[in-house]
């Protein structure tokens, strides 16, 4: 619901702030006193295009803020959640014009572009008038409000369900596809690759391993001089290894005159001579080892060479040739195994395909049913309201396949025509704007649209007509009224005097300039007004008694 528009510095309004209820508002006024300038306020809160000649003349930038309170589960929720703005109770929609050209928006406060203005305007409010691109003469709109009318939201969700997932499944199918034509192009160098790593066989750490075995080899001299000498002094006569065996048979021969105290040191020296054995053993070993391949050396470098080799082919270290290895064998793999995944994508792709077009003639064919209750319910609605002559009919149309939508694959457009022997064409080019008004709100009384999240909003329905027309229009805004928010511009008393809510726009001419401004009504005042839109500059006593009598008709 619409709470609140602040505009200032717009043409003749300086600073003017409205509050709005429930019901149905009426706003009157003089002609040239400001009314249209309301709407072209709130059409730049709610994302329409810019037009800096709205910019109060001596003023460097204009603002227009409009606050609305939204239920949780209302859409604009869901919209807003994804453009990353923070949900509170109450959305303010604000919007700055500069002298300069330049322009501004925000949501809560939250800079944001005018596009995703537009969409959350066109949320939150319905404006049917003069307005470019909203009401009737948003052609987009058309074919929601005829879902509206059939009433089948299940179905449209199963159908827009489906879209997504077939959507998806054809992505997955082309992803596929492609992958394979890039893997089949690469197949003869991928195989060969494959070939190769398979005989080399990396593993994980070889190349540490390779380079310390081979600065081992690369050193065999000095290694086995410096292996000969401590040899030498563990195993000659005067070595460690005889040193040790000496100490021990010399404490030998005093341990039992010493009784127990030299069984640790004894002990010591018995694991000192384990370990010394342990080390001759292992020195001999490497001594062995160094002398065994004199080949090694060589092999070890080739080994290396193509460990690097392959690691530069593939663009990786040598530690990652084991993961580069399982992945190509893994495309390969998937080359020889891509008919029968493509075919089971293929399969998907083609069952979705089946139950969109399904679910897709199931909507087509409620809505047809929807548009003919439609078309009679609104053709009920237009004589009273002086449109006698006109026709109007819901063309449904087929849309070629590559624009098939999560909406299903119809296209909806209002048709009208004004006048017998007229042919029917799109309502937005074929009726004014105060006759478009009327076809929507014959729209909407046929809709009975009680569930709407938006607020409606007409601008001069009345236009062109009075009398028990007039009276029409507004029996039909009072009815809409208690079901949504409703505002209504007006000249017609028959229509103010419906109304809920009256606020009365006014323009004052000041030393400097002139200025519009608006009040709400109490009773007697709005008495005077309608009386005024009735008798015109000099109110009399029967225009005062008229009326009060359509304030209590």
């Amino acid at each position: 619901m619409l709470q609140s528009l602040s505009v200032t510095n717009i043409v003749l309004i300086e600073q003017l702030t409205l509050q709005f209820d429930d019901g149905l508002t009426v706003l009157t006024g003089e002609t040239g006193a400001g009314k249209s300038i309301l709407l072209d306020a709130l059409g730049l809160a709610l994302g329409s295009r810019a037009n800096f000649g709205l910019i109060r003349q001596g003023s460097t930038q204009a603002q227009v803020s409009a606050s609305f309170h939204m239920d949780a589960k209302h859409p604009v929720w869901a919209l807003l959640e994804d453009a990353g703005v923070d949900i509170d109770d109450t959305l303010i929609l604000r919007r700055r014009l500069k002298a300069d050209g330049k322009s501004s928006a925000s949501i809560n406060d939250v800079p944001v572009s005018v596009g995703l203005l537009h969409k959350v305007g066109d949320l939150l409010v319905e404006i049917q008038g003069q307005f470019e691109g909203r009401g009737l003469l948003d052609v987009s709109r058309h074919i929601t409000l005829l879902d509206r009318a059939a009433g089948h939201q299940e179905m449209l969700d199963k159908l827009s369900d489906a879209h997504a997932h077939w959507m998806q499944s054809k992505r997955n199918l082309a992803t596929a596809k492609l992958e394979l034509d890039q893997a089949r192009a690469d197949e003869e160098w991928l195989r060969d690759a494959v070939h190769q790593l398979d005989a080399l066989s990396p593993s994980s750490g070889e190349e540490a391993q390779l380079v310390s075995e081979r600065d081992m080899l690369a050193n065999v001299g000095k290694i086995g001089e410096t292996l000969a000498l401590a040899d030498h002094a563990l195993t000659d006569e005067n070595g460690a290894q005889a040193s040790l065996g000496s100490a021990m048979a010399t404490l030998e021969k005093s341990a039992s005159l010493a009784g127990s105290a030299l069984d640790n040191a004894l002990a010591a020296l018995s694991r000192a001579d384990a370990e010394l054995s342990e080390a001759i053993s292992e020195i001999s070993a490497v001594g062995s080892s160094l002398e065994a391949d004199p080949n090694r050396l060589e092999s070890v470098d080739d080994r290396l060479h193509e460990l690097r080799q392959q690691a530069r082919k593939h663009n990786c270290n040598v530690d990652g040739l084991v993961e580069t290895h399982q992945q190509l064998a893994s495309r390969l793999a998937a080359i020889e195994d891509s008919s029968g995944t493509l075919a089971e994508l293929a399969d998907n792709e083609r069952q979705w395909r089946d139950y969109y077009t399904k679910m897709a003639k199931i909507v087509s064919d409620a809505r047809k049913s929807a548009a003919a209750l439609l078309d009679r319910a609104v053709m009920a609605e237009l004589p009273p309201l002086k449109l006698e002559n006109a026709t109007f009919h819901s063309h449904i149309s087929a849309l070629p396949a590559d624009q098939w939508g999560a909406l299903g694959m119809d296209m909806v457009r209002f048709e009208a025509s004004t006048n017998r022997g007229m042919a029917q064409g799109p309502i937005d080019r074929i009726a004014s704007g105060g006759e478009l008004a009327r076809f929507l709100l014959a729209l909407k009384v046929a809709l009975e649209d009680s569930n709407t999240s938006r607020t409606l909003i007409f601008d001069e329905v009345d236009s062109g007509v009075g009398g028990a027309v007039a009276a029409a229009v507004g029996d039909r805004l009072a009815r809409l009224g208690e079901h949504m928010q409703t505002l209504v511009i007006t000249h017609s008393p028959q229509v103010a005097a419906r109304g809920v809510n009256h606020m009365r726009i006014a323009k004052h001419v000041t030393d400097e300039s002139v200025i519009s401004g608006t009040e709400t009504l109490s009773d007697d005042a709005r008495t005077e007004e309608i009386a005024r839109m009735l008798a015109g500059e000099h109110i009399t006593a029967e225009a005062r008694a008229a009326a009060t009598a359509l304030l209590e008709g």
